[in-house]
């Protein structure tokens, strides 16, 4: 791939991951409740999961959905209960700084790449990325492996400044109070994307 294809698929890349989505919101909320450094395998799931996911549709099962969009329906309405019950989930977490008996996680390295699976905006940038960016011919495969390539480079710094900024919204939240308004604010945006998925 040239230079200038490349640079395409970096400012595809970085618009993608770095704007608001349900990945983003889940990553701010861990940052806040656990910390960068306990959220580190959620980033790196969600890394990796997409980078697979783009491996995955170039493949061949993106054109599953362009032959049978049933299977693009229920796979919304799955991610669509998936999402709902995570939200559910992020806005009734208790703090474990003010809650010993919190048994809240933040999301493991495999959850994250799995989830990647049912994420509408995962599917619309790995579709998106290999019909707009892969090269025909003996170049195909040469050329899907640097697009997975460039969304883990410029995808993992796009993320990482969501559960960084969650980790700064966690240090200034200093009452059981705010934590729970912060969490359902949280769960909220994070079922707001419900919106952009239907």
């Amino acid at each position: 791939m040239d230079l200038q294809l490349l640079a395409s698929v970096a400012v595809f890349a970085i618009a993608t991951t770095g704007t608001p989505g349900p990945n983003n919101m889940m990553l701010t909320a861990s940052g806040a409740n656990f910390g960068y450094w306990r959220t580190l395998p959620h980033l790196i799931g969600i890394t990796l999961g997409v980078a697979t996911l783009i491996i995955t549709v170039a493949a061949g099962l993106g054109i599953l959905f362009q032959q049978f969009p049933l299977v693009q329906q229920l796979l919304k309405v799955v991610a669509s209960g998936y999402l709902l019950w995570l939200s559910w989930k992020i806005a009734t977490a208790r703090s474990a700084r003010f809650d010993s008996n919190s048994e809240s996680r933040p999301m493991s390295l495999f959850a994250a790449a799995m989830f990647q699976f049912v994420n509408p905006k995962a599917w619309m940038m790995a579709i998106t990325a290999v019909g707009s960016f892969t090269l025909s011919g003996g170049d195909y495969w040469h050329s899907v492996i640097w697009v997975a390539v460039m969304f883990m480079l410029c995808g993992f710094p796009c993320t990482s400044l969501w559960a960084a900024f969650g980790t700064l919204v966690g240090r200034l939240l200093s009452s059981p109070r705010a934590w729970r308004w912060f969490n359902g604010v949280m769960g909220a945006l994070t079922a707001g994307c419900l919106f952009f998925i239907w």
